[in-house]
């Protein structure tokens, strides 16, 4: 059993648990909302957001309430909140389980937050792969939408959320939030340039909130228990509350864990994951899925916390924690993750299109021992010239493997390199001559 308290995965560990509403229900759910709707204004339900200090589980870790503070302020139109179930970060799947195990819980935290920035439709843009978890969720608005806890008149205080599941086609770049917006309105799924921000020109230039599923998740928990409690659980006062790590890779226990933000990378890897599988060294781990850069094990005790990964120099992003032994090959592994993102680039910003095609290319030339030395200068120059050039974040997470891999595990590439040079001289020599 997990010596910290769980909040998101509590309820999928009880014994029997089927993720249906009465089991919710006799867990406690849909009690937030009957302690808000109606009784409670929906600025209050902000400010105990704010208040909790919740920030966003998707990646970026922006702090919710004041998200949702920058809706315009009397605006009488339509307004609408995006849930962003589209988890394709590789080595990230919290927001499966939390969908397929306990999808009421989220749809809990998503009226809740449409009852808060008065929207009355909301959208669960939900991975075109995730079949499974859109069925579920599918079933679950029936069963909660027959109880009266979405529609119209919900708990009949006159309150109007609807829920719809939209399957999108599977783009990696429509996890990022404007690209999510483009999709859902019928269009390929490309970033937009901002400003403006979603939340004054978003869906159908509409007010619009976007949200990860972690983070909504949370919000049920945050109304009953309050926000004093959760302000207290992890790092207060910048990252507070629980986190749902994904730990993958050379580990003996691979899965999705519940900790308190906060923790070290050691306890996490070594404590509630259970170590190394072949119980060699550790050579190094992704600390916030594949756009996050490597760490290495001088950081194992480094707090998992946003200030303090970004203080290491990576980032906390999804939380998906990818680790490896002492034996990869870290221009092959650095390789595997430019091939996902040259695949995956929509192709709208020049230095991304063709870039990540030419850092590809390099890297396949150094693995297959064709490299040259030149080459590790070609890579940092057309790092560089991504970075900071393109219309979303795509850009900047493309590069962090390559990056990341230079500046810790460079010798590897000039092993590589170095070893195509001599087989070159060798074919160079006349025969018989040593």
């Amino acid at each position: 059993m997990p010596k910290h308290e769980l909040i998101l995965l509590k309820n999928m560990m009880q014994p029997g648990y089927t993720g249906s509403l009465q089991d919710y229900e006799r867990a406690g759910g849909y009690q937030a909302l009957r302690k808000v709707v109606g009784k409670a204004q929906p600025a209050e339900v902000t400010a105990m957001v704010m208040k909790s200090g919740l920030r966003g589980r998707g990646g970026a870790g922006f702090p919710t309430g004041v998200k949702w503070g920058f809706l315009p302020k009397g605006y009488q139109g339509p307004r609408y909140l995006c849930c962003n179930a589209d988890e394709s970060e590789p080595g990230t799947f919290k927001d499966r389980q939390l969908i397929e195990r306990d999808p009421h819980q989220i749809l809990e935290g998503i009226v809740l937050a449409c009852y808060a920035i008065g929207a009355e439709t909301a959208y669960i843009y939900i991975r075109g792969e995730f079949v499974l978890g859109a069925r579920i969720l599918e079933q679950a608005i029936v069963e909660a939408r027959d109880a009266g806890y979405i529609g119209t008149n919900i708990l009949g205080a006159g309150i109007t959320a609807n829920v719809w599941v939209h399957r999108g086609a599977g783009a990696y770049i429509c996890g990022e939030e404007t690209a999510l917006l483009e999709s859902l309105e019928g269009k390929r799924g490309l970033p937009r340039v901002k400003p403006p921000f979603p939340a004054t020109h978003g869906l159908y230039n509409k007010p619009t909130v976007v949200n990860n599923i972690e983070t909504l998740a949370n919000l049920p928990h945050i109304v009953s228990r309050g926000p004093e409690w959760f302000a207290s659980i992890g790092s207060p006062p910048k990252s507070t509350g629980t986190r749902v790590f994904c730990v993958s890779g050379h580990v003996k226990g691979p899965g999705n864990y519940e900790v308190p933000m906060g923790i070290t990378f050691r306890e996490l890897i070594y404590e509630q994951a259970g170590g190394m599988r072949s119980d060699k060294p550790l050579k190094a781990f992704i600390p916030g899925g594949a756009s996050a850069p490597f760490l290495t094990p001088n950081h194992l005790d480094v707090k998992l916390d946003f200030e303090s990964v970004a203080a290491a120099g990576s980032m906390l992003g999804s939380g998906g924690v990818t680790v490896m032994e002492e034996g990869t090959d870290m221009v092959w592994a650095a390789l595997r993750l430019m091939e996902f993102f040259y695949h995956e680039s929509c192709g709208k910003c020049s230095p991304c299109r063709e870039g990540s095609s030419w850092l590809v290319q390099t890297m396949r030339r150094i693995v297959a021992k064709r490299g040259r030395m030149e080459d590790l200068e070609t890579l940092v120059d057309l790092c560089k010239n991504i970075e900071g050039r393109t219309v979303c974040a795509f850009g900047d997470a493309s590069v962090a493997p390559i990056m990341g891999t230079l500046k810790h595990w460079r010798p590897e590439y000039v092993a590589l390199i170095q070893e195509a040079e001599a087989a070159n001289l060798i074919k160079l020599e006349p025969a018989g001559r040593h």
